[in-house]
């Protein structure tokens, strides 16, 4: 939570200091948005996952942060590449011919975007497109009617699909250096392996879906 602090007072004071930065970046751009940038986002996401057999979920609040490269192809269109750290997860209520409980899941991954970019004008702007994800590390805290179904202490970043794809939209608004976005992504692949318990039934565990609501805050380096 410390970094989610630090994270939201760096993006009010970025927020703040937008007309500076706007000034700043005029002379750059005076032409229209066929420009190369390169630079920083960051912010806050909201995570869910979509899963079979659950009684509720949760959202879970992490962030993002990395790097971004904004590449025209004509005045209006760009492509826009980006690599970046994110947290994932949501807490699930699950009820099964097992057992019932709640399970806290928290995953990190490194996501790699590529977005079509279509500028509706200078400082407005839509976006689509793949995105890859490795999961850098995710576990688990259980709460159940059953001590017998502890899998908290089995399961493990291995237990997991490592690699993710899936489909990234939002919007985003440019105002000089500056840039404030909102995105949503959805995983096609399940976060669980499938697995056997007790050597005769097949599960997958979490069998569920990333779903990322995100927003952030860009800053061109160029």
């Amino acid at each position: 939570m410390k970094n989610i602090k630090y994270l939201s007072v760096a993006i009010v004071f970025v927020v703040m200091n937008i007309p500076q930065f706007a000034n700043a970046q005029e002379n750059k751009d005076t032409k229209g948005v066929k420009v190369s940038r390169i630079g920083l986002k960051a912010g806050l996401n909201y995570s869910n996952l979509f899963t079979n057999g659950s009684e509720s979920e949760t959202m879970r609040l992490g962030f993002n942060a990395g790097l971004f490269a904004k590449l025209p192809i004509t005045t209006y269109i760009a492509i826009q590449p980006e690599l970046y750290f994110i947290s994932k997860g949501a807490e699930v209520d699950y009820n099964n011919p097992f057992v019932k409980g709640a399970a806290k899941f928290r995953y990190n991954y490194l996501e790699m975007p590529v977005l079509v970019v279509v500028n509706i004008n200078r400082n407005f702007n839509v976006q689509a497109g793949p995105y890859a994800a490795f999961m850098l590390s995710g576990d688990v805290k259980n709460q159940s009617s059953s001590g017998v179904f502890d899998f908290e202490k089995n399961i493990n970043t291995d237990d997991y699909n490592r690699f993710e794809v899936g489909i990234a939209a939002g919007a985003g608004i440019d105002l000089g250096a500056i840039g404030i976005g909102a995105r949503y992504t959805y995983g096609f692949n399940k976060v669980g392996k499938e697995a056997t318990y007790l050597g005769t039934t097949t599960y997958t565990f979490p069998d569920a879906h990333n779903g990322v609501f995100s927003l952030f805050l860009t800053l061109s380096l160029n």
